[in-house]
């Protein structure tokens, strides 16, 4: 093998982030990597990964809607368009597979990027879709496993025991025809002593427009909570400051060491619950606030299930007040969780288990 595909899905930075240490893995190993992406996660993985080609490759662009009760009609109606643009991959895909002598092709949850010829690997931790009825979910199942099933494999960035740090998510009863791998987590951090310099850490992410309308009540309270903070806005290409007070210091975007250093100089972590979020902060050990983001079942899930184990507090971003979630930051329990961690070796022993 000398030359992989890696291309993450535009739904925020999450599956961006949570492909750098694959990436990585791929380089130890000699690989040549070559990426498609666009917009906010190709300035990502440029500014992490300066020295490779990224391909121009159209997102699905999902709108978000607002309102939760809009959510999934608003899905339902961008339907036809994510089927046009799954079918505009697979063309785009041939293309490119021919003009890179590419070997090995990764889609982190981009449906259209399998190839009849080129061993091609889905990730995604998402093997049951969370929905607000059981009937939707059955049917979001089914058509999952059916894109999936065109793929060589599927590789879960998940610990093999159950529940892992997914739960059902990723374990479910019924699993797709083609092989599924886990991969153990994925993360950018390695954990660093250093001294407490903020009371929260703020990583803001995901999909807009609820990245923002969290950000705004965010900078809002700021002006009467005093106690020190960081704010990292997730915005890799955002170049114009936002005036704050001065116990607060913002960063639009940190690359991986200056982020990793940030966030472990505070005694409590502020996020959504998107999975790579989980995935990362929880390997640093640190104590993680959660806000889900309205209308997203899979982080309503993900933060209930771990709450449940007091991995994290989980908090509403219905009436969220950094006052009233420091308080009862400061009086939840903590529990620490064991977590087996995705690296090269991993990687080597994937790459064995692939079909032939």
């Amino acid at each position: 093998m000398s030359t992989v595909l890696i291309a993450p899905l535009d739904w925020g930075l999450g599956h961006a982030t949570r492909c750098i240490p694959i990436i990585k893995a791929f380089r130890q190993l000699n690989i040549k990597v070559i990426l498609a992406a666009e917009g906010h996660q190709a300035a990502l993985l440029l500014k992490e990964f300066p020295d490779l080609t990224i391909l121009p490759l159209t997102g699905y662009r999902v709108h978000y809607a607002k309102s939760r009760l809009l959510l999934l009609f608003s899905l339902i109606l961008q339907i036809p368009k994510l089927y046009k643009t799954i079918k505009a991959e697979e063309a785009w895909l041939k293309n490119v597979v021919e003009e890179n002598q590419i070997d090995l092709i990764i889609s982190d949850n981009r449906f259209g990027l399998h190839h009849p010829v080129v061993p091609s690997v889905f990730i995604t931790h998402q093997l049951i879709i969370k929905a607000p009825y059981q009937w939707v979910e059955y049917i979001f199942r089914r058509i999952n496993y059916y894109f999936i099933n065109q793929f060589t494999a599927c590789w879960v960035p998940d610990m093999m025991t159950n529940p892992g740090l997914a739960g059902k998510l990723s374990h479910p009863s019924v699993m797709p025809k083609v092989p599924v791998s886990y991969m153990k987590l994925l993360s950018r951090f390695t954990r660093v002593s250093c001294a407490t310099k903020y009371s929260f850490a703020i990583v803001l992410s995901g999909p807009e427009p609820q990245r923002t309308i969290l950000e705004n009540n965010i900078l809002i309270d700021l002006e009467a909570f005093t106690k020190p903070v960081v704010l990292i806005r997730g915005l890799p290409t955002e170049t114009e400051p936002i005036e704050v007070p001065p116990h607060v210091r913002v960063f639009n975007h940190l690359d991986t060491i200056d982020l990793a250093l940030e966030l472990q100089q505070a005694d409590y972590i502020i996020c959504r619950g998107g999975y790579t979020s989980l995935m990362e902060l929880l390997s640093i050990d640190k104590k993680l606030i959660v806000v889900p983001t309205p209308g997203q079942t899979e982080q309503e899930y993900l933060s209930e299930l771990l709450m449940n184990t007091k991995r994290l507090l989980r908090i509403s971003q219905s009436g969220f007040s950094l006052e009233d979630t420091y308080t009862k930051a400061q009086s939840f329990t903590y529990s620490k969780m064991n977590i087996d961690q995705f690296d090269v070796e991993q990687l080597k022993a994937l790459l064995l288990n692939l079909p032939k």
